[in-house]
């Protein structure tokens, strides 16, 4: 995570030239064949910090566990919402993330005059919103929210391997490996899977056969 210097520039080429509350939003669960797509937002205080806080994907396992707590008990607030299968197969994955952020937006327990989403896409709120392209290893805020989403997903994924043991959700947690595929070649698919994405629809067409 980069230093606190670094951050003020960030908000200062944003021109954020005052106190305001922020939240930091990310997602988890775009490229998966099954399970819905998970959002975070959160706001935490200017002068908060976590150690070892990063983008999810540089943390390990069980740091992400710890940080979770610690998010969740220290932060301003902060929610998480999600869209379902249903809704991702309808609307696709792009405009189902979006709609889990806005979720996620509108669960936060005070109103963030200010957002902050990962990446280059952001959903409409009703107030400002800024994309930033790596932020989750940027922006300590987009880096707990995509902690808080990963680990809320992950969660999610050992429930459902306890329901569909025979996939490996709790290993690949719903992505596309080779052994995610031989399972949904020779079993087909689950109430679970992403019946829009090529695979599952190959699956499903190869089961038909």
């Amino acid at each position: 995570m980069p230093s606190a210097s670094y951050w003020a520039a960030e908000l200062k080429a944003l021109r954020i030239d005052g106190p305001r509350l922020i939240a930091g939003v990310d997602e988890a669960g775009r490229g998966p064949l099954a399970g819905p797509v998970v959002a975070a937002a959160v706001i935490l205080h200017p002068r908060q910090g976590f150690k070892g806080l990063n983008d999810s994907k540089q943390v390990s396992p069980r740091n992400r566990e710890r940080l979770f707590d610690e998010i969740h008990a220290q932060a301003l607030c902060c929610s998480i919402g999600q869209a379902s299968v249903e809704e991702i197969d309808q609307l696709n994955i792009l405009q189902a993330t979006l709609l889990a952020m806005q979720r996620a937006v509108a669960g936060l327990r005070l109103r963030p005059q200010h957002v902050l989403v990962d990446g280059n896409r952001a959903p409409a709120l009703p107030m400002r919103v800024d994309t930033i392209v790596q932020g989750d290893a940027k922006v300590a805020a987009i880096s707990a929210a995509s902690i808080l989403a990963k680990v809320h997903r992950d969660r999610w994924c050992l429930e459902l391997h306890a329901r569909h043991p025979g996939y490996g959700f709790d290993v690949h947690k719903g992505y596309p490996t080779p052994a995610h595929l031989a399972a949904l070649r020779a079993q087909g698919a689950c109430s679970e899977h992403r019946r829009s994405f090529a695979p599952v629809r190959a699956a499903l067409q190869g089961a038909g056969a």
